[in-house]
C-alpha cells in the first residue's frame, strides 16, 4: 500500500492512492483512517476530512457485516473517486465552499 507525507499531502495525492485500491469495504475504512491522520496534521483540511469521513462512514454502516452487491461497490467507490478527483484542498475560499457543498450532497448509494 502506498503511503503519503500528510504535510505535502493534495487531494491528487489522496485520488491516486484510491484510484489504486480494491473497491471493497476494507478501502473505506482505511480511507477514514487516512482522512483522519489529514485532518490532525493540516488543520485547514478538517471540515473536508469530516465530511468525506462522514459520507463514508455511511456506506460502511449501510454493508458492513452484511453482502456488498458488485455493481454497488464500483458504483460507490466510482462516486467517491471522482469526488476526491473534484477536490481542490488549496483552493481559494470559494472553491473550498463549493468542494465542501458538493461532499454534503453526496450520497455513495444514490
Amino acid at each position: 500500500m502506498t503511503e503519503f507525507v500528510t504535510s505535502d499531502f493534495l487531494a491528487s495525492d489522496l485520488h491516486t492512492w484510491l484510484s489504486q485500491q480494491h473497491h471493497g469495504l476494507r478501502t473505506f475504512k482505511t480511507f477514514q483512517q487516512k482522512l483522519e491522520t489529514l485532518s490532525s496534521d493540516d488543520p485547514e483540511q478538517r471540515a473536508v476530512c469530516r465530511l468525506l469521513s462522514g459520507l463514508v462512514g455511511s456506506y460502511i454502516e449501510a454493508f458492513d457485516e452484511a453482502p456488498l452487491p458488485v455493481t454497488v461497490a464500483d458504483r460507490a467507490y466510482g462516486r467517491l473517486l471522482d469526488l476526491v478527483a473534484s477536490l481542490d484542498l488549496r483552493g481559494n475560499t470559494d472553491r473550498r465552499l463549493a468542494d465542501i457543498n458538493r461532499i454534503a450532497a453526496c450520497d455513495l448509494l444514490h
